[in-house]
């Protein structure tokens, strides 16, 4: 039994980068619920997020992944919609900065956040064009046959991958889940609740074209050797149709939430609203024009 239970919490690849990174991230937001009132659904959601991606690439889980091909697509929606989705809706900035000692972050935090370099990647990578486009492309790039296969046989490029999925998808959700009007925000609220019917779309398209297909799209895994028997044709048809449905439900409810935040915005009164422009507004630079001369 215990054997049993451990041959899935053992990673299938250990990866000491991922596992310092994993517990200084869990110790820094322990720390900062003891300094501020964190309300127990947020926590919830912060853990539920950090568990699957614990679970999606640190457990044997992800010999699944590498051998299946629907078990594969589970696992880059997990990562790359709905841990990013849980994580961000914790808004864990404010909890995770409190968990930092105040000597890091007045010697560290600060002058790191000030720094060209972090200008530099904010105003690139934080621009809602380019952090859409990465969201949606990074899911497309990766379901082409070759590169598919490329990622399967290099270890470096699978794990970029992966983690490719995981920063683009909180890129994402952190633009769209903001709870600040623009500016400081860097899309608008409306933006935000359009934004996840957008993204949907080119990735409903690729999910529908990958379970109507006929022919095996994908033979690495084959040469890989498949941890399931059953018809190949069946578990790229389950492939595609978990791209096309779970993903597009956790990006509605991306939708939904991004609408409660500008629901609370507008009853709050924290969005600007520019008046209608009447016939006495536009006749009031030419009598000012007319004025002065």
């Amino acid at each position: 039994m215990i054997a049993s239970l451990l041959k899935w919490i053992v990673p299938w690849e250990f990866s000491w980068v991922f596992l310092l990174t994993f517990v200084f991230t869990c110790v820094l937001y322990l720390r900062g619920c003891r300094r501020l009132s964190v309300s127990f659904g947020r926590q919830l959601a912060f853990w539920l997020g950090m568990a699957i991606i614990y679970v999606s690439l640190h457990t044997y889980f992800d010999y699944f992944a590498e051998h299946e091909f629907f078990m594969h697509r589970i696992q880059q929606v997990l990562l790359h919609h709905l841990a990013p989705l849980l994580i961000i809706a914790s808004y864990p900035g404010s909890v995770l900065r409190a968990g930092l000692p105040l000597a890091w972050r007045m010697r560290a935090l600060r002058p790191a956040m000030r720094s060209w370099p972090w200008r530099l990647f904010s105003a690139v990578m934080l621009n809602p064009a380019v952090a859409t486009i990465l969201f949606v492309a990074f899911i497309v790039v990766w379901l082409i046959p070759s590169m598919q296969t490329l990622a399967m046989l290099d270890w470096r490029i699978y794990r970029f991958m992966n983690w490719s999925m995981v920063i683009s998808g909180f890129i994402y959700w952190w633009l769209v889940l903001d709870h600040r009007p623009r500016p400081p925000g860097r899309m608008t609220p409306g933006l935000r609740v359009l934004s996840p019917g957008i993204t949907m779309t080119p990735q409903i398209l690729a999910g529908a074209i990958v379970t109507f297909s006929k022919t095996d799209l994908y033979p690495i895994f084959e040469i890989c050797g498949r941890a399931f028997t059953f018809n190949v044709l069946t578990g790229q048809l389950a492939g595609g149709v978990i791209m096309w449905v779970p993903a597009a439900m956790i990006e509605t409810v991306g939708g939904l939430l991004a609408m409660r935040q500008w629901l609370r915005l507008s009853r709050s009164g924290r969005i600007r609203r520019k008046p209608w422009p009447t016939r006495r507004t536009r006749a009031l630079p030419s009598v000012a024009q007319s004025r002065e001369s």
